[in-house]
């Protein structure tokens, strides 16, 4: 190891020392310091819980009340006031007062979700605006989406925002709800208060209170058995 490597190394450790310290004794309640990494660019209000395995990076900003962790990574990102983070990736994003994320969730550049809203496991979220009360809670990709209040995004709901060329928007308006599996072709607006049917691939825009459909219709048949008849003794 180069002694350049080695001071740079400690000077590190030390720094991150410093500034766990200087966060306790600003009333901001770390469960385990050893594993807890805050940049000192990061601002914390007093009373934040941080759990083990919690890095916050860059320009981040924790407002008071909220509960972060265990194991998340928070860049360059705003939490308002008594937000909940759990096991899950933000990365330039905005989380408004009241709004659970996680577990497993992943918020890329560009997302504000909330107040209020419910972002749950294995939910990705890109350069979309989620508003008040959204629920999204399972195996979900919404993509260059604004989602308006209320709005219900059922599991496995996928937003298709890229052509192969250029990335197109979804509207999805106030108290809509969204089947699962569930497949919005953008560009498309889903209308308030309207409902897309579970396995749902949706190409047009679906107007205000309807029930729309996109599937193919099931067809049952039965089976062919092919019965073997007992064959008579050859002797």
């Amino acid at each position: 190891m180069e002694p350049n490597e080695g001071t740079a190394t400690v000077s590190n450790l030390e720094q991150r020392k410093k500034t766990i310290e200087a966060l306790i004794r600003e009333g901001i309640i770390i469960m385990d310091p050893d594993r807890t990494y805050v940049d000192s660019t990061v601002r914390v209000a007093s009373g934040v819980v941080l759990f083990p395995g919690t890095y916050l990076r860059g320009s981040t900003i924790i407002n008071t009340g909220c509960s972060i962790g265990p194991d998340c990574w928070i860049e360059d990102s705003i939490i308002e006031q008594s937000c909940s983070i759990r096991y899950s990736c933000l990365e330039e994003s905005r989380i408004r007062e009241g709004t659970t994320v996680g577990p497993y969730a992943h918020l890329r550049p560009g997302s504000d979700v909330g107040p209020e809203a419910r972002i749950g496991n294995f939910v990705e979220v890109k350069n979309s605006r989620l508003e008040r009360g959204v629920k999204a809670g399972h195996l979900s990709y919404i993509g260059d989406t604004d989602i308006g209040e209320g709005a219900n995004i059922g599991a496995g709901t996928i937003t298709c925002n890229y052509d192969g060329k250029r990335k197109h928007r979804t509207t999805i308006e106030r108290d809509a709800f969204i089947g699962s599996n569930a497949s919005l072709v953008a560009p498309v607006t889903i209308g308030k208060e309207s409902t897309v049917a579970a396995g749902s691939t949706i190409t047009e825009d679906v107007p205000a209170g309807g029930l729309a459909f996109g599937r193919a219709r099931q067809v049952n048949k039965a089976r062919s058995m092919q019965i073997e008849e007992e064959q008579p003794d050859a002797r």
